[in-house]
């Protein structure tokens, strides 16, 4: 790794520091469902013991910011909260976690008609309140329709890029400085250029790093190789997750691969320039809380097996777990599932085709897969 790591300020999370010249963080998140307290809290135990920093866990129900108090008397782990659409329950979850995550692109979802600007300034003064860290966490699934109406869908990353830097803006001029940022993309090369772009702009703003959706090992890993590695090399990143599609015993495989990430830009391990995908690129994101139905992990593995005979094509198959995720996070693939409790959404190019049983997806998928390459004259 260069001796001269970005100039980032320090930002508490509980008992380590973000940035700042202090150790990378190697982060990872719970995939148990977040209200069942016990499984819960032994995993937020297992993944702070294989070395997580901060362990992230999803709350998207009252039920799930209840259980957060028992879930905290738990664990010693350093707790992060990832909000989605209902920005409000921050004040439910603040008093039992360390960090509070938001996605800017969530925030118009409630109450839509109140400027974006006093729901962050309401979020800073319960993570102030509460002694808690922000992390801005742009997603490409997902970023603010302003900027991408401005900006326009071809220039997301212009998109995400100003819409972490008025975030940093607005949160500067509240005089709250304990935030990190994260720019993430399932694409290595745009993750490596945005978070370039930013910290050239921003050197002082700790980034926590990761590709998303990077699918299963051990391809999600050599993606997530592809941006990190490079990145850390640089001096750039304070906090990284590998996010693969593993199941919940497996999470740990997330610390190990992120703890060899940061040695390998130490040593000066940089991936080879060749080492990115020519043919079909299966897209799947990690395995989490939010899932609706555990066959997502089993289906994601059925999904590259099937697809096998595809691999020398140019082409790009999502698989999302939950409500969340899918919609818009499969809408760029030529071939877009995203699971329900009891069907299979399958899209192609941003349109749905339908809903169909678990057993059945796959051959519909095949077909689908198959008219494209026919219509496209690839095969």
């Amino acid at each position: 790794m260069t001796n001269k790591r970005n100039p980032t300020r320090a930002v508490a999370v509980g008992s380590i520091a973000i940035g700042g010249g202090h150790p990378i963080v190697v982060q990872s998140m719970c995939a148990t469902k977040t209200a069942d307290v016990e499984a819960t809290a032994a995993q937020a135990e297992a993944l702070a013991r294989a070395g997580a920093g901060v362990v992230r866990i999803a709350v998207d129900t009252r039920r799930d910011a209840q259980a957060l108090a028992t879930i905290r008397e738990r664990t010693q782990a350093n707790l992060s909260v990832d909000l989605q659409e209902n920005y409000r329950v921050a004040a439910d979850v603040a008093p039992f976690v360390d960090k509070i995550r938001y996605n800017p692109g969530h925030l118009f979802h409630h109450e839509s008609e109140r400027p974006w600007q006093d729901k962050v300034a309401w979020l800073a003064d319960v993570a102030r309140q509460h002694d808690c860290a922000i992390r801005v966490g742009v997603n490409c699934g997902s970023v603010d329709p302003a900027k991408l109406d401005e900006h326009g869908p071809a220039d997301s990353d212009r998109a995400m890029l100003q819409s972490a830097l008025e975030h940093c803006e607005v949160l500067d001029s509240l005089g709250f400085e304990r935030y990190c940022v994260s720019l993430k993309d399932s694409d290595p090369a745009r993750v490596l250029e945005v978070n370039r772009r930013f910290a050239e702009q921003r050197p002082d703003v700790p980034l926590h790093l990761g590709v998303t959706e990077a699918g299963m090992p051990p391809e999600g890993i050599r993606k997530t190789c592809r941006a990190l590695v490079p990145l850390l090399h640089e001096g750039i990143g304070d906090t990284l997750r590998v996010s693969l599609t593993v199941p919940n015993d497996r999470k740990h495989e997330e610390i190990e691969a992120g703890r060899q990430i940061v040695a390998d830009a130490a040593a000066g391990r940089l991936p080879s320039g060749d080492d990115g995908p020519e043919g079909l690129n299966i897209i799947s994101c990690p395995s989490c809380s939010r899932v609706q139905n555990e066959a997502f992990v089993d289906l994601a593995v059925q999904v590259r097996e099937a697809t096998r005979y595809a691999a020398r094509y140019p082409l790009t198959i999502a698989v999302m777990g939950c409500r969340v995720n899918g919609p818009g996070e499969t809408d760029d693939a030529d071939l877009g599932l995203w699971c329900g409790p009891s069907f299979v959404n399958l899209k192609r190019g941003g349109h749905l085709i339908g809903r169909f049983p678990y057993d059945e997806i796959l051959t519909r998928l095949k077909a689908e897969l198959d008219a494209i390459i026919a219509d496209r004259g690839l095969s």
